[in-house]
């Protein structure tokens, strides 16, 4: 875990060197190296007799100001010979403090912006926000016309519009139903067993395409035939299909005399 360490007044080595330029108005971007490494290293060796804790960066910042300081005592290259033009080319010349320069403005940079946030951060710590309140109680009980931007062409061309509505409504067409008595669904039942000669099931009875009118009198009309003893219905086991026997000795084709008219 990396751990950071904060100084009583400064945040780091670079914010040491800043604060030492800005105090002796030094120009950034020409620093007199050994003025400011003599001073630097008299704040570490301050804050090493205090017993306070030194970071390893300010002893890294001190390392470099000594080596930036053994490299401007070394003497500087040759100057150029002219050429044939007489011009003097200008060789590049490595400064040993461009490096920490650059580190520098950048790091001012930051700090400007740093403290332009602090700025901004205090000054919206003093605002206070709160809901909206409910501001409908207040507001003026006005009446919404219905009817407003309707035009009375708009009115007739409703009117008329309901008039064909019921103009068409008016034409009623009667349906008739054709209707199945309990006695001819009796004579069918008849007539089923009769071609069948043998055992019926109670679901073949039933067509997908019959009408709910058509189940109940057929259901009616095997109660009926079964209250005149003319058929036997069993079942072979739980849940299981209904078999349907015309009664032996017994004519399958004739009802009695007496037979329901419903």
């Amino acid at each position: 875990m990396k751990v950071l360490y904060r100084l009583d007044a400064f945040e780091g080595p670079l914010d040491l060197l800043l604060h030492l330029i800005d105090r002796e108005e030094i120009d950034i971007y020409d620093i007199p190296i050994r003025r400011i490494t003599e001073q630097y290293m008299e704040y570490v060796q301050a804050m090493q007799e205090l017993e306070l804790e030194v970071a390893s960066e300010f002893l890294v910042m001190a390392a470099t100001l000594l080596a930036i300081k053994s490299k401007m005592l070394l003497p500087k290259p040759p100057a150029p010979e002219p050429d044939e033009y007489g011009d003097i080319a200008e060789e590049a010349y490595d400064d040993p403090r461009a490096e920490l320069v650059q580190r520098l403005v950048e790091y001012r940079k930051y700090k400007e912006l740093a403290g332009l946030l602090r700025e901004k951060e205090l000054a919206r710590g003093l605002i206070h926000t709160r809901e909206p309140d409910d501001l409908t109680p207040y507001l003026q009980n006005v009446r919404i016309n219905p009817l407003e931007g309707v035009k009375p062409e708009d009115l007739l061309a409703a009117f008329q519009k309901v008039l064909r509505k019921m103009a068409s409504r008016q034409a009623v067409a009667k349906i008739r139903r054709d209707e199945i008595s309990v006695k001819d669904r009796m004579r069918d039942l008849v007539e089923i067993f009769r071609a069948r000669r043998g055992p019926v099931l109670f679901s073949k009875l039933f067509d997908a395409g019959m009408t709910r009118v058509e189940i109940v009198v057929t259901f009616l009309a095997l109660l009926e035939l079964m209250k005149r003893n003319r058929i036997v219905c069993y079942q072979h086991g739980p849940f299981a299909d209904i078999v349907i026997h015309a009664r032996e000795g017994e004519p399958p084709d004739e009802l009695s005399a007496d037979e329901i008219d419903y």
